[in-house]
């Protein structure tokens, strides 16, 4: 805890404020709220609500321990966490945000990370949707499918290179690896998955019951920050903080060779990560510029995308500092490492050789088809959860 006066003077002064603009202007920001909530309705929901569940349930069938004992001799050593972090690692990439610090809380919560190895890994598995980083920026933003695997290396080196940074936090108090590698690892992974099933063993009705209850417990916190960080987006406007941070970064970008008015664009993807990198993909600047950028911030992941980490975090009582330099060093990763693939990739040249892509248009239906359905996917998901909870809340007095 921050026991700092100045700390608790920002965060008076920080809620007094946004309480005074919302009374201010209070179209600018209920508007802003139902958009944000649209955007969690729509698209979040449906998106992570799947991962979330199976995640829980992987957890509780041992898979996870198989996970770990497997990639015990590449996480180790690499990154300096046991081998059940690659488990969070693909978990997170498959899955996007915040699902790696679901998953790195989840499992210090279950002790088998300790404090150090949890802020560790943290920092390097918090990862954008596949379908967001292909079907949303490459395509519906970019309008180039081509692009989608800029975006994607891009996005997983920066995060590489985060681990190899991290693995230097905290240095010499790292648990010893205790277990020497079996002749046959793949026999002792399945022996350790059937144990774990076995000492968490419930019937599956009741661990799918508490799969679905729980990812819609961090899924309803996710949906309030998402509306809160819309909002203060749009109040940021109204009362031009925005301007004066777009010219701040304009001029860091006008240093770094790029145009400074792309700094306009890039400042709403602060606070709201898919605001921003819609703007950069249709802004009129050159396309080399717009990609290094967009990738830079999917990297950074926006104010609203890293309170919903902090706050998972913060619950199981691990340190967010870990997790909050790691976004620095992955939107400066993720940004170099964009620059380069363009290049490597001759990505110029591509565009000028394909006139159109051949998928593009039934990637769009697909995606169109996708957003479609969110919507119902989120109406059947809640109305479950709450069928779950009166079922349960009824049934308790009866087992006493």
């Amino acid at each position: 805890m921050n026991r700092s006066r100045s700390v608790t003077y920002f965060l008076a002064a920080g809620s007094a404020g946004l309480a005074f603009l919302m009374v201010k202007y209070p179209t600018v920001a209920v508007n802003a709220s139902l958009q944000g909530l649209q955007l969690w309705w729509d698209k979040v929901f449906p998106a992570l609500f799947p991962f979330f569940v199976l995640s829980e349930l992987m957890i509780g069938f041992g898979v996870v321990t198989f996970a770990g004992v497997l990639m015990e001799p590449i996480m180790r050593p690499i990154f300096k966490v046991p081998g059940i972090g690659g488990f969070v690692f693909m978990m997170g990439l498959v899955s996007g945000f915040p699902a790696g610090a679901r998953m790195t809380a989840r499992l210090y919560e279950e002790k088998k990370l300790t404090k150090i190895e949890a802020e560790r890994l943290s920092s390097f598995t918090n990862f954008s949707n596949p379908l967001f980083l292909f079907s949303v920026t490459a395509i519906g933003f970019f309008h180039q499918a081509v692009l989608g695997f800029v975006f994607a290396l891009a996005h997983y080196i920066g995060n590489i290179g985060v681990g190899l940074i991290m693995r230097c936090y905290k240095p010499g108090k790292d648990k010893a690896a205790d277990e020497r590698l079996h002749h046959s690892v793949f026999s002792k992974a399945l022996r350790s998955m059937h144990q774990e099933r076995l000492k968490r063993y419930q019937p599956f009705g009741k661990a799918l019951g508490d799969a679905v209850t729980s990812s819609v417990g961090i899924l309803l916190t996710i949906g309030g920050f998402i509306a809160l960080f819309s909002m203060i987006n749009q109040l940021m406007i109204q009362i031009g903080v925005s301007a004066l941070l777009a010219k701040t970064f304009g001029f860091l970008l006008g240093i770094a060779g790029f145009k400074p008015d792309l700094g306009t664009a890039a400042v709403p993807g602060i606070f709201e990560l898919t605001i921003g990198v819609r703007q950069i993909g249709g802004w009129p600047a050159p396309l080399i510029e717009r990609v290094v950028l967009a990738s830079a911030l999917l990297g950074f992941c926006g104010f609203s995308i890293q309170a919903q980490a902090v706050s998972i975090l913060s619950q199981a009582g691990l340190s967010a500092k870990p997790f909050l330099i790691g976004r620095l060093f992955h939107a400066f990763f993720s940004g170099a490492a964009a620059l380069f693939l363009y290049g490597f990739l001759h990505i110029d040249e591509k565009l000028k050789n394909e006139t159109a892509l051949a998928f593009s248009p039934r990637s769009d239906v697909l995606s169109g088809s996708a957003s479609a359905l969110g919507p119902w996917v989120t109406v059947s998901v809640l109305l479950i959860f709450i069928m779950i909870l009166l079922k349960r809340t009824i049934g308790s007095p009866h087992q006493k």
